[in-house]
C-alpha cells in the first residue's frame, strides 16, 4: 500500500491581509461574459441552459432553437464588446469611491477574459476580441487603484454536462469548448469523481498566467475551490506569495477552500452579528434582481442600502467588495451608474470615517438585531437543484441604528439616518460604560458640517445635538476627539 502524499506546509505561506487591503473597505467588481448576452435570470445560464425542465433551458430553446443546434459557444459572437470602455469603468470605481476592483476573470464557463495561451477560447479569440483583463489592469493602475483578479473556473469541472443527450457539449468537436464529457453527477458540489489531474493542471495554469502577465494585487477564489486537489491549492498559494513576491497581496477564499491564515475569509452576501478579529470580505451585488450579471429588466439596491451595508461591515473588521454586471457590449446601465455615484457623493463626505479604519471596542448599537449570515454550501446545494439563486432576507437599519470606527485616537460613530429631534444619544459611549471618557475640550464635529455641535455626556448616554442642516443623505458620521 502507497503511502499517502504528506500535507502541503501552509505555514510557509500563511499571509495577513495587508495594510493596503484592510484600508480599502470597498471594492467593485463586474460579472461580464457570453452569459450577458441572453441576459436571462442569471449568470447560471451557462449551465442551467443544458437542464432540461429548468427555466433557462425552456427559455433557450424557446428563443434560440435545440441544445443540439445552438449552444453556448454562439453566443460569443453576440458578445460584441462595442460598449466595453475599461477607462470608463477605472473612472466609475473611483467615481463610486471604491479602492480596488475588476472584472470576473473567468467564471464556470471556460470562456477566459484575458489573452490566454492556457485556453483557447477567450476574450481575444472570441466575442469582443480584447483582453479584457489587461486593458483592465492598465486602465486601474493609471487611477491608483488596486486590481483584483476573480477566479470561478473550478466550477467547470461538471458545468456543462447536460441531462439533454444531443446537447452541443457532447460533441468531440466541441470539446475545447466545454471540456471533456463527463459523468453528469460531477456537477454536483462535491461529485463522487473529483477532477482528474489534467483539470488541476489546467485550473493552476490558468491562474499563473495571469499572475504572470497581469500581477493582480488580490485574487478571490469563488467557492467549491475545495474539489482541487490540495497540492494545486498550494501551489498556486505559494507561486503568488512566495515565487513571484507578492507579500503585499492577497487571497480572498470561501468556506475552508484554503486554511485559515493564508488570506482572507469572504462571506458571500453575508454580515456578522459583532466584529470578527480577523479582517474578512464580503461580496455582494448592486442588483437587486436574484442575479450578479446584467439581466433583460434589471433592477438595482438604493444606494442608502449599499451605504448602510458598508458601514456595519466596515464596523465589523470587513471589506465590502460590490458586484455590477454590464451589457452584453460591455457598457454599464445609466442607473447603476447613477447610484454608485450616489455612494460616492457619500464617501466624498464621510469617506474619512470608513477608509483606513480600524473596529472599536463595540461594533454597533441600535434595535436592529443581525445574526451571521453567509452564502453557505447548504444554500449553494439548493442553488445546484433548482438553478436560482437563494434569497437571504436582512433588516433594514434605522436612525438609531449607529455602528463605530476608530482611526488612531479619533472615534465615528454613524448613525444610519437622522433622529426626528435632531438629537443623538448613543448608549455605548454614556460616562458609566468606560468606553469613552470626554473632557471640556475634547471635539466633536459631524462631517461634512461646518456648525459647531453641543453635547453632553451622561452616565448612561452621550446626547449630541446636531445642526439644522443635514451634511448629506443616508447616513451621518459623528466625529470624536477625546
Amino acid at each position: 500500500m502507497k503511502n499517502k502524499p504528506a500535507s502541503p506546509d501552509w505555514a510557509a505561506v500563511a499571509k495577513t491581509a495587508p495594510d493596503w487591503f484592510c484600508d480599502a473597505k470597498f471594492g467593485i467588481f463586474f460579472h461580464w461574459g457570453p452569459y450577458s448576452v441572453p441576459a436571462y435570470q442569471n449568470e447560471w445560464y451557462s449551465r442551467n441552459m443544458y437542464t432540461k425542465g429548468l427555466d433557462q433551458n425552456l427559455y433557450h430553446e424557446k428563443t434560440y432553437g435545440s441544445l443540439h443546434d445552438f449552444g453556448y459557444k454562439d453566443f460569443y459572437p453576440q458578445m460584441t464588446g462595442n460598449g466595453f470602455d475599461p477607462d470608463a469603468w477605472a473612472d466609475l470605481v473611483v467615481r463610486a469611491g471604491a479602492r480596488y476592483g475588476g472584472p470576473v476573470t473567468e467564471h464556470g464557463d471556460n470562456f477566459s477574459m484575458w489573452d490566454s495561451q492556457v485556453n483557447p477560447v477567450n476574450s481575444v479569440q472570441y466575442g469582443p476580441h480584447r483582453d479584457v483583463v489587461g486593458e483592465c489592469a492598465k486602465a486601474f493602475r493609471k487611477r491608483d487603484l488596486k486590481f483584483l483578479a476573480t477566479f470561478h473556473h473550478q466550477w467547470l469541472w461538471g458545468w456543462f454536462m447536460s441531462t439533454d443527450n444531443e446537447a452541443d457539449v457532447y460533441a468531440p468537436a466541441n470539446e475545447r469548448f466545454y471540456g471533456p464529457a463527463l459523468p453528469l453527477e460531477t456537477n454536483r458540489y462535491l461529485p463522487y469523481r473529483y477532477p482528474d489531474e489534467a483539470f488541476c493542471r489546467t485550473w493552476k495554469d490558468k491562474i499563473l498566467e495571469v499572475i504572470d502577465q497581469y500581477s493582480p494585487d488580490a485574487i478571490y477564489f469563488d467557492s467549491r475551490a475545495c474539489i482541487i486537489d490540495e497540492e494545486t491549492r498550494f501551489a498556486v498559494t505559494d507561486y503568488y506569495y512566495n515565487q513571484t513576491g507578492h507579500r503585499d497581496g492577497v487571497i480572498t477564499y470561501k468556506q475552508e477552500d484554503f486554511p485559515q491564515g493564508i488570506g482572507v475569509l469572504d462571506l458571500e452576501r453575508g454580515h456578522l452579528a459583532q466584529a470578527r478579529p480577523l479582517p474578512w470580505q464580503c461580496d455582494d451585488r448592486l442588483e437587486d434582481n436574484i442575479t450578479w450579471c446584467m439581466v433583460q429588466e434589471p433592477k438595482y439596491k438604493p444606494a442608502v442600502k449599499i451605504i448602510h451595508q458598508l458601514c456595519d461591515i466596515v464596523a465589523k473588521n470587513g471589506i465590502l467588495l460590490l458586484n455590477v454586471g454590464p451589457y452584453a457590449d460591455g457598457s454599464i446601465h445609466p442607473e447603476a451608474v447613477r447610484i454608485l455615484h450616489e455612494i460616492g457623493d457619500w464617501l466624498a463626505v464621510n469617506g474619512e470615517a470608513i477608509y483606513g479604519t480600524r473596529p472599536f471596542a463595540v461594533a454597533a448599537e441600535g434595535p436592529t438585531v443581525e445574526a451571521d449570515l453567509d452564502y453557505d454550501t447548504e444554500k449553494i446545494k439548493e442553488q445546484l437543484k433548482n438553478g436560482a439563486d437563494i434569497a437571504m432576507q436582512t433588516a433594514a437599519l434605522t436612525a438609531e441604528d449607529i455602528r463605530f470606527t476608530t482611526k488612531g485616537d479619533t472615534l465615528y460613530a454613524i448613525a444610519m439616518g437622522w433622529p426626528a429631534d435632531s438629537v443623538l444619544r448613543i448608549r455605548t459611549l454614556g460616562a458609566d460604560s468606560g468606553l469613552l471618557s470626554l473632557k471640556e475640550t475634547s471635539k466633536l464635529s459631524l462631517l461634512g458640517s461646518p456648525a459647531p455641535l453641543t453635547w453632553q455626556q451622561y452616565p448612561g448616554f452621550l446626547e449630541v445635538h446636531l445642526p439644522a442642516e443635514k451634511p448629506c443623505e443616508h447616513a451621518y458620521a459623528l466625529k470624536i476627539e477625546a
